[in-house]
């Protein structure tokens, strides 16, 4: 089975439609998504509405789709995530809200072999950056995979070596141990954060055991003049084409 793996598309219609259309042409059977489907983008009902067109056979809320849902308030958010939420609420209407509302709570399994979160296992909101956060989270993790986001940056942790972190034959594509758990970020659609500009998403290919991350390159410009049309801060179009 091949899962395409997306993470924090963040209203970003420009990054969305060309990762689709690279997933199409290398092929994928189930979609997998990981949250934050709104916030610091233009185009957030376009984004929710193509999200729903691929009934995905797993998917979790972040925290911008609580916030935007109305299910939480922006206090832990900087001001310009703030101002874009306040916006995402006010451009959502009773449908598209309820959707984000709606969405489950992580983690869920999806099989029995994968996990899915947008923090970590143990809290939703939490980030997983470095090894003393892999620590945790690979202690409370209920599968054998546990996919993740919420940082914007591809991450591979593992509690085994085995065969973890061997590329095959493929460029960008790696083994998975057979034993785990494993974390596994695949970056983010909508905004990368590790100074790539192009958009990040995975294929997690349980019959070759293997994860392939990829990246593509979308209309930046385009993503841009859609934040700053909605009158959104320009900080979050500027960092856009710098990968931060």
């Amino acid at each position: 089975m091949r899962y395409l793996v997306l993470s924090d598309l963040h209203a970003n219609l420009q990054a969305f439609d060309a990762v689709m259309a690279d997933a199409r042409a290398v092929g994928f059977d189930e979609v997998i998504v990981l949250g934050d489907l709104v916030g610091y983008g233009g185009d957030p009902v376009a984004v929710i509405d193509r999200t729903i067109a691929l009934n995905p056979i797993g998917i979790v809320r972040g925290n911008h789709d609580k916030v935007c849902a109305g299910l939480e308030p922006a206090d832990s958010f900087n001001d310009a995530a703030r101002t874009a939420a306040e916006w995402t609420a006010s451009v959502l209407d009773r449908e598209h809200q309820q959707y984000l509302a709606k969405l489950p709570k992580g983690p869920i399994r999806v099989t029995p072999e994968i996990e899915i979160c947008h923090g970590a296992p143990f809290d939703e909101d939490y980030y997983v950056i470095d090894e003393s956060d892999a620590e945790q989270a690979l202690a409370r993790a209920g599968a054998r995979l546990c996919l993740f986001g919420h940082t914007h940056v591809v991450t591979l942790f593992a509690t085994v070596a085995d065969t973890f972190g061997e590329q095959t034959e493929r460029m960008g594509e790696y083994y998975l141990p057979t034993k785990g758990p494993a974390l596994i970020n695949v970056g983010s659609v909508g905004q990368p954060r590790d100074r790539d500009s192009r958009a990040a998403y995975g294929i997690l290919d349980t019959g070759n055991n293997t994860i392939w991350l990829r990246r593509t390159a979308y209309d930046v410009r385009a993503a841009q003049e859609r934040i700053l049309e909605a009158g959104l801060p320009v900080r979050l179009a500027l960092r856009l084409d710098q990968g931060l």
